[in-house]
């Protein structure tokens, strides 16, 4: 998502890419980032750093670093955000708006939430996936940055309730993103396979009761009917967590399927389906991740 948003905006604007995966970084650095659409390819010249100083003064920013590293990227925003710049945070999951909160102050953190989807082809390079709405809560300091992505071809709203359109898109994810991950399987393989389809049904069905019993209204009434639409729309995509999995790093289901345990526990509302895919992704990904410990 970072290569998609990073890519597009760089006509428009001085685009510097800031992370820890060296490959990634050498990449965007020597060649810029490579967006794949339509059987086409653009190339985009960005910067590329891992070094907070080169980002000292930015006015505004872009968080689409996975959910396990906001933290991180909130120390790093502490650096090299201006006082009264901006930290626009398009994640997925719960729980990121809160972190950047704490480290730069509601005034500098601001929530959104993307429909559009990107496909991690390789270093520096990304193919564009399913296009959608970007919607961002009312703040103060967000018209530049809004304004810059409305030139870049993105479709932005403004919508003061932006939560639901949170618990919205959570369910959605809660329902394709570990299954497609423990399945290893594209988003409309889901559908075919009449044990998954049940298994997404119910996971997004799960996290539309534990919303209802925080009074939260999310922005579709069925939600088994939205994780099927979103997975037909998105059938050929691989999902962030099958990639992830694919290249054996950590993934989001803590702030996804175990947000929606943590939080329907917090409510009394039974979440097993959930439960059950968030520990069967934990027990992938260690898997995937002991030959590293061993070796570090």
């Amino acid at each position: 998502m970072a290569g998609l948003f990073g890519g597009r905006l760089a006509s428009y604007a001085d685009v510097t890419f800031f992370g820890s995966w060296a490959d990634g970084l050498e990449a965007l650095d020597q060649r810029g980032i490579q967006l794949q659409e339509n059987g086409a390819a653009t190339k985009f010249r960005v910067r590329a750093t891992h070094d907070p100083s080169d980002c000292e003064g930015a006015m505004n920013a872009l968080v689409l670093v996975k959910s396990w590293q906001t933290e991180a990227a909130a120390d790093v925003l502490q650096r090299c955000l201006a006082p009264e710049g901006v930290a626009l945070t398009l994640q997925n999951g719960l729980g990121n708006i809160e972190v950047l909160e704490a480290a730069i102050g509601t005034e500098r953190a601001a929530l959104g939430v993307t429909m559009s989807g990107a496909t991690l082809l390789g270093p520096g390079s990304v193919r564009v996936g399913g296009a959608g709405p970007t919607y961002v809560a009312p703040h103060p300091r967000l018209e530049t940055l809004v304004d810059l992505l409305k030139r870049a071809g993105f479709e932005v709203r403004k919508d003061p309730n932006l939560v639901s359109l949170v618990w919205g898109k959570l369910a959605v994810n809660a329902g394709i993103n570990a299954l497609t991950g423990l399945l290893e399987v594209r988003n409309g393989e889901l559908l075919e396979r009449p044990h998954a389809r049940l298994l997404m049904n119910a996971a997004a069905s799960e996290t539309a009761q534990v919303a209802e019993a925080q009074n939260i209204q999310l922005p579709y009434k069925d939600p088994s009917q939205q994780v099927e639409r979103v997975a037909t729309q998105t059938a050929e995509n691989e999902s962030s967590m099958l990639q992830d999995v694919r290249r054996s790093v950590p993934t989001e289901v803590d702030a996804i399927n175990g947000a929606v345990v943590r939080e329907g526990d917090r409510h009394g509302v039974p979440t097993p389906v959930n439960w059950t895919l968030w520990n069967l992704m934990r027990a992938k990904v260690d898997r995937h991740a002991e030959p590293m410990l061993e070796q570090g």
